[in-house]
């Protein structure tokens, strides 16, 4: 890899940005200064340090979102603020983009990578990844409720979606709402929502809390990122 390529990978700057801190031997390369950005090197193999400080050169990057309301799970749009704008300026990569989408209004998980391997992990239909979420309902879900959602359920325009694991948290007779915990195993088209209107309930609030083996760290304040631990990765890359 060139050498001015590896720098502006690992967030330097941009080619021009990166020609200008060369020029002023700021980079050194196992030791040695280099001001040509045409040098080749090994990115896993050499020591750069830039005005000192040791560089490091990432592949693929993993980070755990609350995602907030009013965010969309896109990496761009022209009118609306996306989740990859959520990013400091620093962490700001062109390839980087979200896993799946949450509606607009839908809060909570968001995992945003450069990893296309793992999004399809994640997202392909066959491979049946478990998303779970809490929603605040009009109406009181019963075990009837419970039941009706364990056997595969014909929404309102006809389609059927596989067996999915209702938990009530709580109920509120005087607003007539509930608080359920909702486990579904593919992505329809928002699909949790639809499901509930085939009950005849409303979501009034929805939030994803886990989505395969990786769980929202409530330590995140809505809008609030970090990147994936070692054993958070590890444990969603296992087979």
């Amino acid at each position: 890899m060139r050498l001015d390529k590896y720098l502006a990978e690992v967030g330097l700057g941009t080619r021009s940005e990166v020609k200008r801190i060369l020029k002023k031997k700021q980079i050194t390369v196992d030791g040695k200064c280099i001001v040509d950005g045409k040098k080749q090197i090994e990115p896993t193999e050499v020591d750069v340090c830039y005005a000192g400080k040791p560089l490091r050169y990432q592949t693929y990057y993993y980070y755990m979102f609350n995602k907030p309301q009013g965010v969309l799970s896109a990496t761009v749009d022209k009118a609306q603020k996306t989740i990859i704008e959520l990013l400091t300026p620093s962490d700001q990569r062109p390839d980087l983009f979200p896993v799946g989408r949450l509606d607009k209004d839908t809060t909570g998980l968001m995992l945003v990578t450069n990893d296309g391997a793992l999004a399809h992990e994640l997202l392909a239909p066959k491979k049946h990844v478990a998303k779970t979420y809490r929603a605040k309902l009009a109406g009181i879900a019963t075990e009837e409720t419970i039941a009706t959602f364990k056997a595969p359920l014909t929404l309102k325009n006809g389609e059927v979606t596989k067996p999915a694991q209702l938990k009530i948290l709580s109920y509120d007779h005087d607003q007539a709402e509930s608080l359920v915990e909702i486990t579904i195993t593919e992505g329809k088209y928002h699909q949790v929502k639809r499901m509930f209107a085939a009950v005849g309930l409303h979501v009034l609030e929805l939030k994803r809390l886990k989505m395969g083996t990786l769980s929202l760290d409530e330590k995140l304040k809505a809008g609030q990122y970090r990147a994936l631990t070692p054993r958070e990765l590890a444990s969603l890359k296992q087979k």
